[in-house]
């Protein structure tokens, strides 16, 4: 037998037929396995490139998405039309108020300073907002915690009436029969929030004991009283732990002086030496601020114009003076402060503040301005008004 003969001689016809078409289904099966290949690694290239874009656009996204915060945070308005324009937030009242509720990067004063505004959206975002907080089984001073951290209470009474209103109703209906009406949980919530400063304010020297705040509330609940028992626990976890007030995220001085209501040159006099100073001041958030040159970063003194009153005056030896003074204080220090020589802050030594600006018209702006932002602390006066309301339903 020859051995290097090839294996087709020994088979029929027939077997080597059957051969052929074995050897062709396999080469075509081979043909399409290679094609499986290639469209796998061409699926494993397209999935790859979506990824890339899919990464890129997530990556465009979180970039608009820090953009519309730093809008918001210098003006909230404008930061919401972007967000919304850009579709990352629906014009809806319900995903606004979502958006301010969770706060992520967002400053506390713009979110108050939005839900105060009396715009018809702002007024529905203000209801969602409050709307997002469960305070369902908390105490008041427990709710009230939870509240005043979401965002910075803005010092215009009319906005704190609205903001305080809506909070009131809240809390009345996550925690039905506590109170008699909404009234009276407004009244006590701002009696909570005095009895808070009044407490911890190192400016306040009178601390209230217990009886007087149980005085301060009396024929609140519909022409009743409140529980003593329930007013004791409320004024014990005040005066164990303030309030924390919340810091604005992200924000510094910069974002303080970045949109001021008023800028520019004035002189001012020296409170223990009197001598006239060119200062460059800036008027925002409530506050006059005075620096030595435009470009310092920091102040050289604050002027917190809360319950301040301002007017023209009259001095021998500069024209346009202006005077800012506390009307029901005179001959006491204002309530401010500076730094002397060595960077150390010190409190301010004025019983009145003289500024003097460069013509009759510039200082007749400067007072409008200072007028438009002084705040009287409008608690007392919401607190009178409702109690009234109180009153007359009895």
């Amino acid at each position: 037998m020859d051995l290097c003969r090839p294996e087709s001689a020994e088979l029929s016809s027939e077997d080597a037929e059957e051969l052929q078409r074995i050897k062709w289904h396999r080469k075509q099966l081979l043909e399409d396995i290679q094609k499986l290949k290639d469209e796998i690694s061409e699926v494993f290239a397209q999935i790859d490139c979506f990824e890339g874009s899919e990464d890129s656009r997530m990556a465009q996204k979180d970039k608009e998405l820090c953009i519309g915060r730093k809008k918001f945070n210098m003006d909230p308005v404008k930061g919401i039309q972007y967000l919304t324009e850009h579709k990352l937030l629906k014009p809806s009242a319900q995903d606004i108020a979502q958006f301010l509720y969770k706060g992520e990067g967002l400053n506390k004063t713009a979110i108050g300073n939005y839900l105060g505004e009396r715009d018809p959206l702002n007024l529905e975002v203000l209801q969602a907002f409050v709307d997002c907080h469960e305070f369902a089984n908390l105490n008041l001073v427990q709710a009230l915690r939870q509240f005043l951290w979401s965002f910075r209470l803005p010092g215009e009474a009319q906005k704190i009436d609205r903001m305080m209103e809506t909070f009131a109703a809240r809390y009345c209906l996550c925690n039905p029969g506590v109170f008699q009406s909404t009234d009276t949980c407004y009244v006590l919530s701002f009696a909570v929030i005095m009895l808070n400063t009044s407490l911890h304010n190192p400016n306040v020297r009178d601390r209230p004991p217990f009886e007087r705040f149980v005085s301060m509330n009396r024929g609140i609940n519909g022409g009743g009283d409140l529980p003593e028992e329930q007013l004791r626990n409320l004024f014990d976890s005040i005066k164990s732990e303030p309030f924390s007030i919340p810091e604005d995220d992200g924000s510094d001085l910069t974002y303080t002086f970045f949109n001021p209501d008023r800028e520019g040159w004035l002189l001012k006099l020296g409170g223990r030496v009197k001598t006239w100073k060119r200062r460059w001041f800036i008027l925002t958030d409530n506050c006059l601020y005075y620096f030595e040159f435009t470009t310092d970063k920091e102040p050289r003194g604050i002027i917190p114009l809360e319950n301040l009153s301002v007017q023209k005056v009259d001095d021998p030896k500069k024209p346009f003076c202006l005077e800012l003074y506390n009307p029901r204080c005179r001959g006491q220090r204002i309530k401010a402060c500076k730094t002397d020589g060595d960077g150390r802050v010190v409190e301010g030594k004025h019983e009145s503040y003289r500024i003097s600006a460069a013509s009759a018209e510039e200082r007749d702006q400067w007072i409008q301005a200072i007028r438009a932002s002084i705040t009287r602390v409008p608690f007392y006066d919401l607190v009178s008004a409702r109690k009234q309301k109180i009153a007359s339903k009895q």
